[in-house]
């Protein structure tokens, strides 16, 4: 029996590790988990979104990364606060028939995400190499597998640098161009009034929101966050630890948002009118012939440091998916294995990777609000969340985001329903 003299010990020590640790190095889990906000579905719904409608969505990439910025806080504050991943809360409280059908939808976008992040990588490698799509995708997920054996048997830490030298590679990567290419600045600040032009506007706005607002980003972030700093955590070492928490949100999606918005930038600025810049493998033969073949390479690369860290974060997301909501811990090489085949397929049967791409974050679309209710809901719960429920501001703008993303899948349901998407 714990003593209340331990307890007491045992809280203060907590309180002094986390003291103890410069605000720095408390960073790190929303880093990793940016990487699915700047994967290769967000290259091909931001340069179709450029190339097709100039600078006219960009007021998309800004509401969805300021959505971003709230939701992750949410998820990482929840993980820390009860020590339980989203996924294991839900699976706690769901009777069995409904936490199974839970499951089906969330592995449902963990397939549309995997297929994304390979696709892309191998794109890239066909883009830097001229290896086949199908070869290429094999190479990303035995690769994508080496990044996991890293977290596995090394822990957080190194993975979580890692994967943010992978970031930093993409962000060079896709920024690049900026500084080669001409953006109308004027025109990129009118569009961040908000506005559509037709409907497949919308639909490729639900992509790029898809695409932002990623859910397996959610479910990930929650357990990214009490795996790195441990659980359960003293309540005295909570505030610091959710200060540095937001922190670590802003500063990561600062960094994912500005690679969104500069692909989008670079797209409207350079390939409007281009002819065969509907794919990514035009638009990189484009900006190749535009702006020279080193930032067509810097490009390539960036979209093939995009497909391996993202495949690993997807693979860490469908682990903690999967024990939460079945019980059941599988290894990581072993999913990785099993959920690799789907995206092979996509790659053997010849459907045109870009479009394929741009699908899955319409399928991501659909799936934020599995995954946004329930944590808003949870983080709001006193009984949950003691005395770290969320405030009232808090709660009515986490509620505001969740109408104004599933108003956006209600719009985009009815137009596929109807044949406008």
């Amino acid at each position: 029996m714990t003593t209340r003299a331990e307890t007491v010990s045992e809280a203060a020590a907590g309180q002094c590790w986390v003291r103890r640790q410069p605000v720095p190095w408390l960073l790190g889990p929303a880093f990793v988990a940016a990487v699915a906000y700047v994967d290769p579905g967000n290259v091909a719904a931001n340069l179709t979104a450029g190339a097709q409608y100039g600078y006219l969505l960009v007021w998309v990439l800004v509401a969805a990364n300021l959505m971003a910025v709230l939701v992750q806080y949410l998820s990482a504050k929840l993980g820390l606060v009860t020590g339980s991943s989203l996924p294991e809360l839900l699976g706690k409280r769901l009777p069995r028939g409904r936490r199974l059908a839970y499951w089906v939808q969330a592995e449902a976008v963990a397939a549309a995400t995997d297929l994304a992040e390979v696709l892309g990588g191998a794109i890239a490698l066909h883009i830097l190499f001229g290896i086949p799509l199908l070869l290429g995708g094999l190479i990303i997920g035995v690769v994508s597998m080496l990044l996991l054996v890293i977290q596995s048997r090394h822990g957080q830490r190194p993975f979580e640098f890692v994967v943010i030298g992978l970031l930093v590679i993409v962000t060079l990567g896709f920024v690049a161009g900026l500084f080669f290419g001409p953006v109308s600045w004027g025109a990129a600040v009118a569009g961040i009034v908000p506005r559509f032009e037709g409907v497949q506007t919308v639909l490729l706005a639900a992509s790029m929101l898809g695409a932002t607002v990623m859910p397996h980003a959610i479910y990930a972030h929650s357990s990214l966050a009490r795996d790195r700093h441990g659980s359960p955590l003293p309540t005295a070492a909570l505030p610091r630890l959710l200060t540095a928490t937001r922190w670590d949100v802003v500063l990561s999606l600062l960094v994912a948002g500005s690679v969104n918005i500069a692909m989008l930038l670079l797209a409207a600025g350079n390939l409007a009118g281009v002819p065969g810049t509907d794919s990514i493998e035009g638009a990189h033969a484009a900006i190749t012939t535009a702006l020279g073949p080193v930032v067509g390479i810097a490009f390539g690369l960036g979209l093939l440091a995009s497909g391996l860290a993202s495949t690993s974060v997807g693979c860490y997301a469908g682990s903690t998916i999967m024990a939460g909501l079945l019980h059941r811990n599988i290894p990581q090489a072993a999913r990785r294995t099993i959920t690799l085949i789907p995206a092979l397929a996509v790659i053997a049967a010849g459907v045109e990777p870009t479009w394929a791409l741009v699908l899955s974050q319409v399928v991501l679309s659909l799936g934020i609000p599995f995954a946004l209710i329930p944590l808003v809901a949870l983080t709001g719960n006193h009984t949950v969340m003691g005395s770290f429920t969320n405030r009232a501001p808090l709660q009515v703008a986490a509620w505001v985001v969740v109408g104004l993303i599933v108003a956006l899948n209600l719009a985009l349901i009815g137009l596929m329903a109807t044949g406008q998407g």
